[in-house]
């Protein structure tokens, strides 16, 4: 009996089968746990809001015939609160098998968990390019097994479970770009570069359609990726403008939608001034708590958003905050600083289960950060090929976070690379790891 687990785990049999075998297993265990554990099933409190919260609205709308609309209390028209990819997804479900219907969770979250499963795939193979088989072994059945690798895509009806895949795959891709874990004598196809720096283009689109905040890293990423090429400006420019004229492409249906709407040019989501207005005020303490507009339907603040509209109530909040930020950016300065010990170390919940349950939750989630960055320091300090691009990776996606507002949720696409990095320290204090990939 363990001679086949460890046949199944490690593949020895048929390394090619290894990959399907780490999705199949992931996702099958996500499964069931949703099935049997009744994840699907959200409290109607408040009309069903957790379930999706504002994406949750605005899909019951589109599902309902009144269009793009509505992301909190009744029908207060078009908006632009939410990039709209989740939130269609969403829809869809709700068209096919009932608004807010236990069976439509079910769906989304069985979706989720495709994704969640195939990011195991995506790890193995960026472990297995960046250090060594050992590590990529491990680091797959870490996030393909570990309940805190699965919580997002069975609890969640979010978009955490498919953003984490897709910034998975562009990591991917671009070690894969730069001929990292690649034997070095191979001849690359011109046509599969080409194909490479598509697909890049595709998903840091769908990824502006899904979670906006992410786009700071892609500068980085594609100027890392774009290194070698410099040395030939031609297959660089050409190469780089089809990524960016394809990642547009994606934008181009959402931005024209919203000028239509709105008469304003809104290029992913349009609620940054009432976000950035919420950060600054002194009654959050730099830690927002529920949604940014009240959902009591008397409250002033919704009768403001309801009179004004979207767009003149996030202009008029836009203001306030800036003014705000001026005479008081000092405290702006203290709040970033908390929020960014809150993203790396542990974001308060209410205790709502207990203390113990709480404080495992938090040294569980500040372990994870400290094996993640020793990882990444020692990648660093040992050169390792992509240990930089991760490093970007670690600097770049959470600056919006600091700035505006922090969950645990907003730490997902980065899990991946501290499953990795936190694997490679252990491995390495336990035998030594070679400096180059292994093919």
């Amino acid at each position: 009996m363990l001679s086949r687990l460890k046949l199944w785990l490690t593949a020895e049999d048929a390394p090619a089968r290894l990959p399907w075998r780490l999705f199949t297993t992931g996702l099958l265990l996500r499964v069931l746990y949703l099935t049997l554990a009744h994840t699907y099933r959200f409290r109607i409190f408040q009309d069903h809001f957790q379930f999706g919260w504002e994406m949750g609205r605005i899909a019951r709308a589109l599902a309902t015939g009144y269009g793009y609309a509505d992301p909190f209390v009744g029908h207060t028209g078009p908006t632009a609160w939410c990039p709209p990819l989740y939130p269609i997804l969403i829809a869809a479900a709700f068209k096919l098998f009932g608004v807010y219907s236990p069976f439509s969770a079910w769906v989304i979250l069985t979706v989720n968990s495709i994704f969640s499963a195939a990011t195991a795939v995506l790890v193995y193979n960026i472990a297995r390019r960046t250090f060594n088989p050992r590590v990529a072994l491990w680091s797959a059945w870490f996030w393909a097994l570990y309940p805190a690798a699965m919580q997002y895509a069975v609890h969640w009806i979010w978009d955490m479970a498919i953003t984490t895949c897709l910034f998975t795959a562009i990591l991917l891709i671009a070690l894969i770009t730069r001929n990292i874990g690649t034997p070095q004598l191979e001849t690359r196809n011109s046509q599969l570069e080409t194909a490479l720096w598509s697909l890049f283009g595709l998903l840091w689109g769908l990824i502006a359609l899904l979670n906006p905040s992410l786009l700071l890293f892609l500068p980085a990423c594609g100027l890392w990726m774009a290194w070698p090429l410099l040395k030939a400006p031609g297959k660089l420019l050409a190469r780089a403008t089809l990524a960016a004229v394809l990642c547009a492409a994606c934008l181009a249906p959402w931005v024209y939608r919203n000028w239509n709407v709105f008469h304003a040019f809104i290029h992913t989501r349009g609620n940054l001034g009432a976000e950035l207005y919420q950060s600054i005020l002194e009654e959050h303490q730099g830690f927002p708590w529920g949604t940014t507009i009240p959902y009591h339907p008397a409250h002033p603040e919704f009768r403001a958003y309801q009179t004004l509209g979207e767009v003149a109530y996030v202009h008029q909040k836009d203001l306030a905050a800036k003014a705000l930020i001026a005479t008081h950016h000092r405290r702006f300065a203290a709040y970033a600083l908390k929020r960014f010990y809150f993203f790396w170390v542990g974001v308060p919940h209410p205790i709502e289960h207990g203390f113990f349950l709480e404080w495992v939750r938090e040294l569980n989630y500040a372990f994870g950060t400290l094996c993640g960055l020793f990882g990444l320091a020692l990648a660093l300090r040992r050169r390792i090929p992509g240990a930089i691009l991760f490093a970007f990776a670690f600097t770049l996606t959470p600056i919006a976070f600091y700035l505006l507002t922090v969950q645990a949720r907003f730490r997902a696409p980065l899990e991946p690379l501290i499953c990795i990095l936190g694997v490679y320290l252990f491995q390495s204090a336990t035998r030594p790891t070679p400096t180059s990939p292994q093919p």
